[in-house]
């Protein structure tokens, strides 16, 4: 994919080019779509501004497509793999048994909530993603989808300031 040097390049794309890069930042569709389709932005501010209308206004089945997109954490791979390896650069540090904690916690969190368990990592170290796995898990699944929801928000947020911005 073809970078962009800001949102007036953002503005100027084709559509098709837009819903691209805008799918690599946040793997939900219909979010892709509307957001290309409520170009011009003009500036970071209103961008942000759209993307958090547009995707508190989504349903959950769009926000697990979204969740769908992302490695557990841990682990690489997903629709955005360059991000979130950046995202997820504090559990470089993480212990083998922390580590391994995590894992152990990804797989009881997918088994109770069937989506994986995402959290703003940027910023986390290992031991407060791991605690907050740990305290997520006692959520509903109506409750834990909202949670991870806000998440990917602020995810999509960091995203699209570090792409555009």
């Amino acid at each position: 994919m073809t970078a962009v040097n800001g949102v007036a390049e953002l503005d100027a794309l084709p559509r098709d080019a837009a819903v691209r890069q805008f799918l690599a930042i946040c793997h939900s569709r219909r979010w892709a779509e509307s957001m290309a389709d409520s170009r011009p932005f003009g500036d970071l501010e209103q961008l942000q501004r759209t993307a958090d209308a547009l995707w508190l206004g989504l349903g959950s089945d769009d926000w697990l497509e979204a969740l769908a997109g992302h490695p557990r954490i841990g682990e690489r791979g997903g629709s955005a793999e360059e991000h979130s390896r950046r995202e997820q650069a504090g559990m470089d540090d993480a212990s083998q048994a922390t580590r391994a904690a995590i894992a152990a916690g990804n797989h009881e969190y997918e088994d109770r909530f069937g989506h994986v368990f995402l959290i703003a990592a940027a910023g986390r170290g290992p031991q407060e993603i791991l605690g907050e796995l740990t305290r997520r898990l006692r959520n509903t699944p109506e409750e834990e989808v909202r949670v991870a929801a806000e998440e990917h928000r602020r995810i999509t947020r960091l995203r699209l300031e570090r792409t555009f911005g």
